[in-house]
């Protein structure tokens, strides 16, 4: 089975279309080489996913005939990252829905920046 249909079958990405892209940004490695969405995976394989800011580990244990349900993903796919590794995506997921939550999304626009250089002037 390929990569990028192995992805999309046990639901790390939506489509396979975004688990193709996934594959060639770099983002998914098995046995920590950068792959193709072309690549075949074995029983066994490691699969790493970039998941910013740490690298999320799985071990494929079976493959799928076809999407299968989320109840079901466990049966063909063990995750294997550390928690330390865990507690650092929740912490960032964490700081983005605080920050959204206070009306801050991305990068600071240029009237943000100018707010920010006239705040950090005045106290000067």
């Amino acid at each position: 089975m390929r990569i990028d249909k192995y992805l999309w079958a046990v639901r790390l990405a939506k489509t396979r279309t975004i688990a193709s892209k996934l594959c060639v940004s770099d983002k998914v490695q098995i046995n920590e080489d950068p792959i193709k969405p072309s690549k075949e995976v074995s029983i066994g394989d490691i699969i790493r996913m970039r998941d910013n800011p740490t690298w999320r580990t799985y071990k494929l244990i079976d493959k799928p005939k076809t999407r299968v349900g989320a109840k079901l993903v466990k049966d063909f796919l063990l995750e294997t990252t550390d928690q330390s590794e865990l507690d650092k995506i929740k912490l960032v997921q964490e700081m983005n829905r605080q920050n959204r939550f206070h009306g801050i999304v991305g990068r600071p626009t240029k009237r943000d920046r100018r707010d920010l250089d006239r705040y950090r002037t005045s106290d000067d």
